[in-house]
């Protein structure tokens, strides 16, 4: 799925229940996250749509390193040259997306029905087999990048211990990443909400940065699974503290 304007310079595409985002800032673009490897070709079809070329994409920027998350990233820098910033924290786990700390088994979630097509979706578009990155630029909290957009990073340490949150101050938009999601993949619930623990390094800790997503203020949050939310990033921080992390 293609949503243009999702925000305001910002557009979404959604691949296997995984979402990433182009930043658009004149005719220069940032992705954000880069889904799932069959995110590829929903990327070249995105860039059809906005009348963009390759060329005009000018990096990429992780908010954290999982599998669903680095998908065509290496592929488009090999291809162009742009680079894939991630933050340190997460550097190690860039380079080996499969290899991701987490609370409770995966296993332990399968037999759930609601879950089982978003498993399906994701095996489809070759989610568990992504490129590892190669070459990445680090970042820290507090920096703002020098990409287009200009993107803002808030420190959500929790899901990773390197997450981050991107924050578009003059546009009131914040890409969340997995700091909360409307969609939780692991057992198909909806609403804001922490990922479920077979894919959340610390829990207590994801839970805490939820203080500062809300402290940014901003009106629009865009999650890596899940629609859009639209009505404050405070409101939103609120209803996933309540329901927690499966």
């Amino acid at each position: 799925m293609l949503q243009t304007r999702v925000a305001d310079g910002v557009h979404r595409a959604e691949d296997a229940d995984t979402n990433w985002y182009l930043v658009q800032d004149g005719d220069r673009l940032t992705v954000v996250d880069a889904g799932v490897p069959a995110s590829w070709e929903s990327f070249r079809v995105l860039l059809g749509v906005l009348g963009r070329r390759l060329r005009d994409v000018e990096a990429v920027v992780l908010t954290h390193a999982h599998f669903d998350h680095v998908g065509f990233a290496e592929l488009l820098r090999r291809a162009t040259g742009v680079p894939v910033y991630v933050h340190r924290a997460d550097e190690t786990l860039a380079f080996a997306p499969m290899s991701y700390a987490h609370e409770r088994s995966r296993l332990w979630y399968l037999p759930r029905p609601p879950a089982m097509p978003i498993v399906a979706r994701l095996l489809r578009a070759r989610a568990f087999f992504p490129p590892p990155l190669a070459e990445v630029q680090l970042y820290d909290d507090g920096d703002t990048l020098p990409v287009p957009g200009s993107p803002q990073v808030v420190a959500t340490p929790g899901h990773t211990d390197g997450h981050c949150a991107l924050h578009l101050a003059e546009r009131g938009v914040l890409l969340a990443g997995d700091a909360v999601v409307t969609l939780d993949p692991y057992t198909g619930r909806r609403g804001p909400r922490l990922v479920a623990r077979a894919a959340t390094a610390d829990s207590a800790r994801a839970l805490a940065s939820l203080d500062r997503l809300a402290a940014t203020g901003a009106g629009t949050v865009l999650m890596g699974h899940g629609e859009p939310w639209t009505d404050g990033a405070g409101a939103l921080a609120r209803e996933a503290a309540a329901a927690g992390a499966a």
